[in-house]
């Protein structure tokens, strides 16, 4: 397993779904990120509620200003999903201490195997331990529409 960064100074991450500015990040997918532009805040709100939740915040204001969810059974698998780094904080290392905490906690469960899908993002989770299907042969999805 590759090394955890840190949170960069003045940052903090936290699991608490009472902590998660629902607004914020509902604005920041259906607005900004390619994979949710659209999405409704009913879904959005569903989608946070029956997922594990990670939100970075500004130690001092306490302002959100990043986010990923989880889908898993917190025993085998997971689904890395709706990461997003507010741009105002991109470059800092955010997004790599979130995922890396991200993978951590997962692995503290025994889960065994997390994945994610990305069009842009290969090399920073490449960094963080995360690889192409080993036989994405055998893998199959079943799509409702768009």
């Amino acid at each position: 397993m590759t090394d955890t960064p840190p949170l960069p100074e003045g940052y903090e991450l936290s699991t608490d779904p009472a902590r998660i500015d629902a607004v914020r990040v509902h604005h920041w997918l259906s607005t900004d990120a390619y994979w949710a532009l659209g999405r409704s805040r009913e879904k959005q709100d569903r989608a946070i509620a029956g997922s594990l939740n990670f939100g970075v915040y500004e130690t001092v204001s306490g302002e959100q200003v990043a986010y990923a969810r989880v889908i898993t059974d917190r025993a085998t698998f997971g689904w890395l999903c709706d990461v997003y780094i507010d741009r105002s904080v991109r470059g800092k290392g955010v997004g790599s201490a979130l995922v890396a905490a991200v993978r951590d906690e997962l692995g503290s469960y025994g889960v065994r195997r997390i994945l994610l899908a990305t069009h842009d993002a290969h090399g920073v989770y490449s960094r963080l331990g995360f690889g192409e299907l080993e036989h994405p042969e055998h893998w199959m999805a079943l799509i409702f529409g768009q």
